[in-house]
């Protein structure tokens, strides 16, 4: 049996990519031991699925279509954080400030699926970018220093009317994605 690692996204438009890059090649330079996630790669995660087996593709794209809202979602990206603190951090993460009505997006993702047993998530709904991992705190102090050196960090804004079944497939350079399929949830039926 195929199995196929999914998750439920939004993208994110070029402009902001490119903000996200420039920053990202500043505070690499201060800490180039972190593994700097790649800006093509960025995508705001409303549901990871795992692995899942080919069969249920149909039965998953299909609840996903259900998913409706009355109005698009409407994102800020500004600022920069760590996951779990700065002392010991694992994650540094770009911030996203959305009204509610992204977190009621997220929900009726996970809503839609649940029937089809698929597991619901256990945290919170925390949307953020990842923009790098660390496995050891060598070089904090510069990176610190650089996100204090660039000041207030705003990315820019969007307003997104649809969202994407993506597969991700795990290499060594990285995962690679590939969209599976995109669904309208504010205005027009899927696609």
């Amino acid at each position: 049996m195929e199995f196929m690692r999914l998750f439920v996204a939004l993208d994110i438009p070029e402009d902001i990519r490119h903000a996200l890059a420039a920053t990202i090649r500043t505070l690499r330079a201060a800490c180039p031991d972190a593994r700097w996630a790649r800006t093509d790669g960025l995508h705001v995660t409303l549901k990871f699925i795992g692995d899942i087996s080919g069969e249920k593709l149909e039965a998953i794209k299909s609840a996903l279509a259900s998913v409706r809202a009355a109005a698009p979602s409407t994102l800020q990206f500004r600022g920069v954080g760590f996951f779990p603190d700065m002392r010991h951090p694992r994650v540094l993460w770009a911030g996203i400030e959305a009204g509610p009505e992204l977190a009621a997006l997220a929900r009726d993702v996970e809503n839609s699926l649940a029937p089809l047993g698929i597991a619901r998530e256990t945290r919170a709904f925390s949307p953020h970018l990842t923009l790098a991992r660390f496995d050891r705190a060598r070089g904090l102090a510069a990176l610190h220093d650089a996100i204090e050196a660039a000041g207030p960090l705003e990315f820019g804004a969007t307003s997104a009317k649809e969202f994407h079944l993506y597969q991700s497939v795990l290499k060594r350079g990285g995962a690679e994605y590939t969209r599976l399929a995109t669904f309208s949830f504010a205005g027009s039926t899927a696609q």
